[in-house]
Parts: structure tokens; C-alpha cells; sequence
């Protein structure tokens, strides 16, 4: 905020004060800082968000973000490792023997099951999934 007034203050005292067509359409400072508000402040987050989008900087960056992220690959502590994964490995095996007693899964689904399993399971036990470009030591 205050960099934002420091630079309205800036360009009305510097720019529009020693230009005499500006002045006379902006007399006083408050009503060019509402008008540069309004107006301007939409224009500059529009450009700006036009320009992240184009630069392939901005997907760079998150691609190195998510290789560096630990948890990407691990569980994060607290209430996911402890509550949320448990749960959702129950649901997974409560899921198979109803299905399995119904004879509802083909053998490629119960692949896709084991493997599913077998990675929640690695997961709870501290380990990781995928595979990270960096080893995870922490």
C-alpha cells in the first residue's frame, strides 16, 4: 500500500504538476488518484497477468517447484499420514471384498487395486512414490 501511494504521489507531484495540459485536467491530486485506482490498477493486474501467462518462465518455475517439493512424492505429517491415507486405505479394501464377493472386479482391476494398495501402504510406512529427481532426505 505504501508503495502504491509513494508512486501516485511520485508521478502527480513530478509528471503531472510540471505538465500543463495534465494539470489542467487533473487540478487537484484526489481525483487522479481515484481515476488511477479505477482504472488503472485493473489495467496494470490484466497486463501482468497476460504477461505471467506468455513467459514460460512462470511454468518453469512451477516445474521446478514441484520437483523440489518432498511431499510430492511423500506423505506430508499430521493429519494426512495419520487420519486421511488410513481411512482411504480401508475404504480401498473394504471396496475390493465387496466387489470381489460380488464378482464385480475383473483381474486387471484387481491389479490396479494391489498396486494402489501397495503404494498406500508404502507411503504410511514413511517411504515414496514416483520418482524424484533428487533423493528425498529429510
Amino acid at each position: 500500500m505504501l508503495g502504491y501511494v509513494s508512486t501516485l504521489v511520485t508521478v502527480y507531484y513530478l509528471a503531472i504538476k510540471n505538465l500543463p495540459p495534465l494539470l489542467d485536467l487533473f487540478p487537484h491530486f484526489v481525483p487522479f488518484a481515484l481515476l488511477a485506482t479505477v482504472v488503472g490498477a485493473p489495467i496494470a493486474i490484466v497486463a501482468g497477468w497476460i504477461h505471467m501467462k506468455r513467459s514460460r518462465l512462470f511454468s518453469s518455475e512451477q516445474d521446478i517447484a514441484t520437483e523440489a517439493n518432498p511431499y510430492n512424492y511423500k506423505l506430508p505429517p499430521g493429519y494426512t499420514k495419520e487420519a486421511w491415507v488410513p481411512v482411504m486405505l480401508m475404504q480401498l479394501r473394504f471396496l475390493r471384498k465387496l466387489s470381489e464377493a460380488q464378482g464385480l472386479v475383473t483381474q486387471a482391476e484387481r491389479a490396479e487395486m494391489d498396486e494402489l494398495e501397495r503404494k498406500w501402504a508404502i507411503l504410511l510406512s514413511g517411504g515414496h512414490v514416483g520418482h524424484p529427481k533428487r533423493e528425498l532426505n529429510f
